[in-house]
């Protein structure tokens, strides 16, 4: 379970308040850090980094003390963050010999099938190249109003390690493991070494939110092993404060919590799975179960058509399943609850009446 020779792409997430301190970014500890990928690099290994810290930075160039509150102030300090942040990567690096890449992102790049294969076209070149990608989410344009925002880099980084079929998540943080009771609340709390599946008991337990300038707590870290977890990607929560942490873990010590993974989707499914959908469409219980036969999805069994959406445009079906559509919002809600032959009389014999097809369309109790 905690062998990984054979690993040989591995993603290593950051979390704020492991890679800050109350002056700001933590430099000795950047150093610390490409110091270890330095060295997974000289074993062959192809490493890419997602780093929170940004707006933290940019909070503390501020002299910001409190959280930092608004969709506007933490754009704000995310632009005034982010290049200091990537200037002390950039030097810790260089010290080794290693070049790196800043690479942001919103979720709409991952939604969207041709962006997303651009992106993983270009981090696929970084890492043959010997290049340590570092990414983290666009803040100075992301915002959970318009829909462009992860939420938190917890979640960016299980998909991006998804998304590029990388072999093992590390996620450094300021805890030691996940427990078996919320270590704020139970003295008697004992950290659970190995998670071979995500329980509704664990998911209760987990906890809250993050820290002052950080969004994601233990919830949003279940939900991203969740996510690695479809791609056949290992993941190890570990105290991103031990020494030698990304050493120590690939010597396999038992340090932290590893999620092991399910059956691993293919790239396409994950990608429907991973996607925000552009809208809903409700079913009715006779397609549900046609769909779990492996059958595609027809007109006749659409009850109702939420938001609006194009062809290729993946959306939820009712709350069982994803799926890319094959007609757009507009002329399905038209063709709702009929029959093949009634939408070759309106449309003609050459019009498409498949809404999605089996290849298309991922359950997400998968």
């Amino acid at each position: 379970m905690r062998n990984f020779d054979k690993t040989k792409r591995v993603v290593i997430k950051i979390g704020t308040s492991t890679l800050t301190k109350e002056s700001g970014i933590d430099a000795a500890y950047v150093r610390r850090i490409a110091g270890q990928v330095a060295a997974l690099l000289e074993a062959g290994k192809q490493v890419l980094i997602i780093t929170s810290g940004a707006i933290g930075m940019g909070a503390g160039q501020l002299d910001l003390t409190d959280k930092v509150k608004g969709t506007k102030l933490r754009q704000a300090c995310a632009a005034i963050g982010q290049p200091l942040l990537m200037h002390e990567y950039r030097k810790a690096f260089l010290r080794h010999g290693v070049t790196v890449a800043q690479v942001l992102m919103t979720a709409e790049v991952l939604s969207n099938r041709k962006t997303y294969l651009n992106l993983r076209n270009a981090i696929e070149t970084l890492l043959e190249l010997g290049v340590v990608p570092i990414l983290n989410e666009n803040d100075s344009v992301s915002t959970a109003e318009i829909g462009t925002a992860f939420g938190d880099n917890d979640k960016l980084s299980a998909l991006v390690a998804s998304k590029i079929d990388a072999d093992l998540l590390i996620m450094l943080t300021d805890i030691d493991a996940l427990y078996d009771k919320n270590p704020a609340r139970d003295t008697g709390a004992r950290p659970i070494s190995t998670v071979f599946e995500i329980t509704d008991e664990i998911v209760r337990n987990a906890g809250g939110s993050g820290s002052r300038h950080a969004t994601g707590g233990m919830k949003t870290k279940l939900e991203a092993a969740r996510i690695a977890a479809h791609a056949g990607c290992r993941l190890v929560l570990a105290n991103g404060r031990v020494p030698d942490v990304v050493g120590r873990i690939m010597a396999g010590d038992e340090i932290g919590t590893i999620f092991l993974p399910r059956r691993k989707l293919s790239n396409r499914a994950r990608w429907i799975l991973n996607s925000k959908p552009a809208g809903t469409i409700h079913i009715d219980q006779g397609a549900v179960n046609a769909l779990r036969q492996r059958k595609s999805l027809l007109p006749s069994g659409v009850t109702a058509v939420e938001g609006s959406f194009n062809v290729g445009d993946v959306v939820l079906l009712n709350d069982a399943a994803k799926a890319v559509v094959s007609i757009p919002s507009v002329q399905l809600k038209e063709l709702a609850g009929k029959h093949s032959t009634e939408i070759k009389k309106l449309l003609g014999p050459d019009h498409r009446d498949v809404v999605a097809i089996p290849e298309d369309i991922v359950f997400l109790d998968y």
